[in-house]
């Protein structure tokens, strides 16, 4: 069974080039018969009308038919490729050259005898062979007449049976059988070489659904395959297997990265759990502990407390989960609009006043007054610093400095905030805007604490088109730094 498409790619065009093949030979055949047959015809044209006029016997009008058989019989000898029929006026047959056992028909049609005498220049015209009952072949004809009574015709046919007999013995001879032996055996040729071209044309494509069966098999990974090489010509075949080269690469990398996305995401799904667990656990035990009521009321005053600590703590973490959850969908609306930066600081440093004042360290804007009205969203940039500076003083010990710093840049105004707390080690800082990780300074920090605020922040930071850099070392402090754009320049 055929199966490749070199396979029936070769065995279509060689049916079709046989075809073409036969059909031409046949074609050239009947033209050359039918030209052979005009030209014959064309240059015999006037010779019965020549033996009508010559001859004493058909001049005057014919009397005596045995003279004029013989007469025939003479003409034969003289041109043997031509045989003479004398036909009466109604088609009959009167005399002819030809013997008695030979003659098959004893009339012929008129209509091409006729067709013949009145339009000479339309040539080829066949009439019927008395020696046949179905064959035609070209004739010339001429009327007889006595004065000006039709006696009847001078039928002459062209091509004798001898003259069919010699030329069929010459069509079979050896040296037009070495002829067509020629004529096959090129085309044979003709047909090895087609085939060679076709193996040669669809050899690429065979070679690129070999690799595509292949990397189906070892399900795209291409540690496991080798790549073919194609070149970059305008062969359509070779910038085919470019572009399934570069496909497999790219599919390659998405399976890479889905592959990191889950474990990320199962890392994630774990570090949550524990989040979750730890003041869920510890919220459970208080509460259980004032359940028994066998503790002071000081001491169920205390319990309360913690236990709504840890209430608080645990609505913090699942709001942030909610909230990247929702940031990662890609359904955040983001609201541009012109608002002063300086207002938008101050009202964020009011709300962690008590907060730092408890705490022991000192949060600064540098420089004190400054009038920036930017192009940005209000919500979520105040939720950025909040994230950046509550971060900060989870971070700072007591006695530390917390500084916001607002520069002009260009087309942009950049905000820095900077602490004098623990910092991240080199190697950590990469990785430290991921959801699942926790960075080492964050392990024993006493103060609570979600650990999703940096991953929230790094993706408002994106919708609101800027990027947020870090620069840290372990024991000097860190300094998160980010950019917003100015009102003027945003809305030109």
């Amino acid at each position: 069974m055929i199966q490749s498409l070199y396979q029936r790619l070769s065995l279509t065009i060689s049916t079709v080039l046989f075809i073409i093949l036969i059909s031409f030979v046949t074609w050239t055949q009947c033209v050359s018969e039918v030209s052979r047959s005009q030209a014959e015809q064309k240059l015999h044209l006037g010779l019965a009308e020549h033996l009508a006029n010559d001859n004493p016997l058909l001049k005057q009008g014919v009397y005596d038919y045995k003279a004029l058989e013989s007469l025939f019989h003479t003409l034969m000898v003289l041109g043997p490729s031509f045989e003479f029929y004398f036909v009466d006026p109604s088609g009959k047959l009167v005399t002819y050259s030809a013997k008695p056992g030979d003659i098959k028909k004893q009339s012929v049609d008129l209509r091409p005898l006729l067709q013949l005498i009145e339009e000479p220049h339309n040539l080829p015209i066949f009439g019927d062979d008395p020696r046949s009952f179905d064959q035609q072949k070209i004739f010339s004809v001429a009327p007889v007449y006595n004065n000006d009574t039709l006696q009847g015709y001078l039928y002459v046919i062209i091509g004798s049976s001898a003259y069919d007999s010699i030329f069929t013995q010459i069509s079979s001879s050896d040296h037009l059988f070495q002829h067509s032996a020629g004529l096959l055996i090129l085309v044979i040729i003709l047909m090895f070489v087609a085939v060679l071209l076709f193996r040669y044309i669809t050899s690429p494509l065979k070679q690129l659904g070999d690799f595509i069966h292949k990397a189906e098999e070892a399900k795209f990974d291409l540690t496991e395959l080798t790549m073919p090489q194609w070149s970059n010509s305008d062969n359509e075949v070779h910038q085919l297997g470019n572009s399934v080269n570069q496909m497999l690469v790219t599919i390659n990398q998405q399976m890479a990265q889905l592959t990191e996305l889950d474990s990320q995401r199962r890392q994630l799904l774990a570090h949550l759990s524990h989040d979750l667990r730890t003041p869920l656990a510890s919220l459970q035990g208080y509460l259980e502990l004032i359940e028994k009521q066998h503790a002071k009321p000081e001491q169920q005053m205390h319990y309360l407390q913690v236990a709504l600590k840890n209430c608080t703590q645990l609505k913090s973490l699942i709001d942030q989960i909610f909230e990247l959850a929702h940031l990662e969908s890609g359904h955040a609306n983001v609201q541009f609009e012109v608002f002063n930066l300086g207002e938008l600081i101050y009202d964020i440093l009011a709300k962690f006043a008590l907060k730092t004042e408890q705490a022991n360290i000192t949060l600064t804007v540098q420089p004190k007054t400054f009038d920036a009205q930017v192009y940005s969203d209000i919500a979520k940039l105040e939720r950025v610093l909040t994230n950046l500076i509550d971060n900060a003083i989870r971070h700072t010990p007591s006695g530390g400095n917390i500084t916001i710093e607002v520069s002009e840049h260009n087309k942009q105004y950049a905000l820095a905030v900077r602490d004098t707390g623990l910092g991240i080690n080199a190697k950590e800082l990469p990785y430290i805007f991921e959801a699942r990780y926790k960075a080492s300074n964050s392990q024993g920090c006493k103060k609570t604490h979600a650990g999703l605020g940096l991953a929230i922040t790094s993706r408002l930071i994106r919708l609101l088109k800027s990027e947020i850099k870090v620069d840290s070392e372990l024991g000097k402090g860190t300094e998160f730094t980010f950019a917003v754009r100015k009102a003027t320049d945003a809305l030109n």
